[in-house]
């Protein structure tokens, strides 16, 4: 249904350093990037950074947020320990989520643009 989705950002650099950090762990690299723009996938981009000075405010109460596959939930906890250390904001550690399904195994970060990023597992 989606092709790809994008998200701005005021600091490519530091937004690629945290994204190349967080999404390594789940077979995702930075397929294209430019001094304005990053894009990120296992075979073509489909999640990219737009570099602006008027990203979206972030409003933890929209609902808003991006949420990645990851192959098993090793993954979903490599990528929250990368996100973390690379100066992420945990807003859910990884578990398994029963009350959304019972195989959901979830981890929830905020990048450092203020985005709400989440890393799920359904096995």
């Amino acid at each position: 249904m989606i092709a790809h989705i994008s998200i701005g950002a005021r600091d490519i650099a530091r937004t690629r350093r945290f994204y190349d950090a967080t999404l390594q762990p789940l077979g995702y690299s930075c397929l294209s990037a430019d001094e304005g723009s990053l894009g990120y996938g296992a075979k073509a981009p489909e999640f990219w950074v737009i570099g602006t000075e008027h990203p979206v405010p972030t409003d933890p109460r929209s609902g808003l947020h991006v949420c990645f596959t990851a192959p098993d939930r090793a993954s979903v906890d490599a990528f929250h320990k990368a996100a973390r250390k690379a100066g992420g904001k945990d807003n859910g550690k990884p578990g398994l989520r029963a009350d959304y399904s019972p195989t959901y195994y979830a981890g929830f970060l905020i990048d450092p643009d203020g985005n709400n990023v989440e890393v799920v597992c359904l096995k």
